[in-house]
């Protein structure tokens, strides 16, 4: 059985959890995810934690951990996001953001442009 399969999962005030037959639904303040589950892996809801169990196949095993995984990203995602944080470190490179559009002096002939896809924030 995994170790990181049998921790159990804190869902705070602000986030709703729904268990259909074979999809588990996680809905917060950043809005809602949904992921499948596979049949042979039992998930509970009960007094603000979500546990994931394995019904008893072998073939199971090496998914337990990894839909615990899952809906704990999951539940992390829909309360308080993902961030990436990059360092530059040196003399000459530089970071800017000019409206959706960040852009990067990394030594190169010219400047590394990227524009930010839909939902996603530059900060520098």
């Amino acid at each position: 059985m995994s170790r990181i399969g049998k921790l159990p999962i804190k869902i705070t005030d602000n986030v709703q959890v729904k268990v259909e037959k074979t999809t588990v639904i996680v809905t917060g303040p950043k809005g809602s995810l949904s992921q499948f589950v596979d049949p042979k892996i039992n998930i509970k809801v009960e007094n603000g934690v979500i546990s994931v169990e394995n019904k008893g196949a072998k073939s199971a095993n090496a998914l337990h951990g990894l839909y615990r995984s899952l809906i704990n990203n999951m539940v992390i995602g829909v309360t308080s996001g993902w961030s990436k944080t990059l360092e530059l470190t040196g003399v000459g490179y530089k970071a800017q953001v000019n409206g959706r559009e960040l852009v990067l002096a990394l030594g190169f002939s010219h400047p590394v442009k990227f524009v930010s896809p839909e939902g996603i924030t530059f900060t520098v």
